[in-house]
């Protein structure tokens, strides 16, 4: 039998940050709904975060409407009268129209309704973001700046021809200018030009990259990273490390008189002798030492390499800068950032869409939306990621599929462009398949994250 440690408290704190996050952008989203169709005169007889069958965990009827949360966290709603959505409310339709209900009003009125809450969600991205850039600043890491070049962190990019010390220049011919792109770059681009033994060459990547790594169960952020020295940020005090004598501060250049100067380096050597005794040559401050160390059984000496941006930059690894944003500059500098995060959305959502990349192997749920927050609670990380997933949430519900807010939008541009309202039926059937559609992608999406559906497991 094989049990599973789970860090129930970083599962907490994970599920927290996405319940908090999900319930903002979902009342601000429904809120855009609520306050066009208030402004317009339509009565809304629901606000509900969260879905409700059968019971409410709360609820309460101020004026026309209810108020509530409810059981269910997969999004929420507000119901408006007289039109036709998830409620499916054909009673109230069959009744002569009235002049409160969505139903009456003019197309332009109802398309603005419609819209309201993909705009509050564009707007919050905005906000968000021109606040991160006043409170945190733009960190950026000059690609020139990575010294030694990357580090790869999975056997995927290896079998494609990638190797450590490798420095990337440019995807699909575009100079990358800010490492923290390399990653997502190489991931959505067809070429990669990068510099090997001080020789530039251009390298061609299968159209079908992300889907092998999904396919290897390769859920790994950050493919590509600096290519550092090793030194010792922290020891486990019951490992081989510390019994050995190592300690914070010290270097690690050597394995059995083999130079392992880099982290990958100590890494693979390392794995060479599980269970073994190696001796462990160190730098301490001026001094060269070797140090006699017995490995485990998955060869780890049980230490923490120093990561830090910092201690990477005192290290000469690469160099960081932080630009403070004073409010003038920081209203144009999150539009401009919420548009750039929103073209990187869609070129992942292009690949998704292409069944030769095998992309949509790694379409997942809930938990692989939890899994983005960082294991402590971080306000810079959970409003970033907040920011993107208000841009997500715009987009996704924009697309053309009924029962979203895109396929209401197309069915009254239709209506405004012919001047012929769409038959109540039609609507009616379009909106149960709609909602067939989201909810097979939804079993589809989460499936996925615990069963591996898409990826044949």
């Amino acid at each position: 039998m094989i049990l599973l440690a789970i860090d129930w408290g970083v599962v907490g704190i994970k599920v927290g940050q996405l319940l908090l996050s999900l319930s903002i952008l979902v009342i601000l989203h429904e809120f855009g709904h609520y306050i066009t169709a208030r402004w317009f005169g339509c009565r809304v007889e629901r606000f509900f975060l969260f879905f409700d069958p059968w019971f409410a965990l709360f609820k309460k009827k101020v004026g026309e409407t209810v108020y509530g949360i409810g059981w269910l966290p997969l999004g929420g709603y507000v119901k408006i009268s007289g039109m036709i959505d998830e409620s499916m409310d054909k009673d109230q339709l069959a009744l002569p129209p009235q002049p409160w209900e969505f139903r009456s009003k003019p197309a332009w009125q109802r398309l603005i309704i419609m819209i309201g809450g993909v705009t509050v969600n564009i707007l919050l991205a905005f906000i968000i973001y021109s606040g991160i850039l006043m409170v945190w600043g733009e960190r950026t890491v000059p690609n020139q700046s990575v010294k030694y070049g990357i580090a790869i962190q999975d056997s995927v990019m290896y079998e494609l021809g990638f190797k450590d010390g490798d420095k990337i220049l440019a995807a699909n011919k575009e100079p990358i200018n800010d490492f923290s792109e390399v990653t997502l770059k190489v991931l959505l681009s067809e070429t990669v030009t990068l510099e090997r033994d001080g020789k530039v060459q251009e390298m061609v990547l299968p159209v079908n990259l992300i889907g092998e790594l999904v396919e290897k169960r390769r859920g790994n952020a950050n493919l590509l990273t600096p290519r550092m020295p090793v030194k010792v940020m922290e020891v486990s005090d019951t490992m081989a490390g510390a019994k050995a004598g190592l300690k914070v501060g010290d270097q690690i250049v050597a394995v059995n008189g083999k130079s392992t100067f880099f982290y990958d380096e100590l890494r693979r050597e390392l794995q060479q002798h599980k269970n073994d005794s190696v001796t462990i040559g160190i730098k301490r401050g001026q001094a060269d030492m070797t140090l006699q160390a017995k490995l485990d059984a998955e060869g780890r000496l049980g230490f923490f390499p120093v990561s830090s941006a910092d201690e990477l930059q005192k290290m000469g690894v690469l160099s960081y800068s932080v630009k403070k944003y004073g409010v003038l500059e920081a209203i144009p500098g999150g539009v401009k950032l919420a548009i750039k995060k929103l073209n990187d959305y869609i070129g992942q959502f292009k690949k998704i869409l292409s069944p030769e990349t095998g992309a949509y192997k790694g379409v997942g749920g809930f938990k692989s939306m939890g899994n983005i927050f960082p294991a402590k609670w971080d306000w810079e990380s959970f409003w970033t990621i907040t920011a993107f997933f208000s841009i997500i949430l715009a987009f996704m519900n924009l697309l053309p599929i009924p029962a979203l807010d895109g396929g209401h939008v197309l069915f009254t541009l239709v209506e405004m462009i012919t001047g012929r309202k769409p038959n109540q039926k039609f609507l009616e059937y379009a909106q149960v398949a709609g909602m067939i559609i989201l909810l097979g992608l939804m079993v589809y999406a989460n499936a996925n994250d615990w069963l591996g559906w898409g990826r044949g497991k």
